[in-house]
């Protein structure tokens, strides 16, 4: 398997879909210690939902940032993919973690 499959065919659905799980996982979790949210069924179709977005997100940013600089340099689009989904992350977590204005 040559360094681009490695990167296309790997790298860029594993980290996406790890990005996705860590988002869902802290939205959750801030949902959980705000009691936010109607019962567990309305607030996992909604952590579904806006997981799926998060990971589509994430995966084009990881293959913009490994297709793009990848090629250049490696470590450096690995830090470039590493610190957008850092930011993804927290950008999701703070604007859906107090949903419809509740602050608890």
């Amino acid at each position: 398997m040559t360094r681009g499959q490695w990167g296309g065919c790997v790298l860029i659905p594993v980290a996406g879909l790890t990005t996705g799980l860590i988002g869902i996982k802290l939205l959750a979790a801030a949902w959980r210690a705000c009691d936010a949210g109607v019962n567990a069924s309305a607030n996992g179709l909604a952590l579904l939902l806006y997981g799926a977005f998060l990971v589509l997100l994430a995966l084009a940013w990881w293959g913009a940032a490994l297709g793009y600089v990848g090629p250049r340099n490696v470590p450096a689009a690995l830090l470039t993919g590493l610190a957008g989904s850092a930011a993804m992350v927290w950008l999701f977590v703070t604007a859906m973690g107090s949903p419809h204005g509740y602050e608890c």
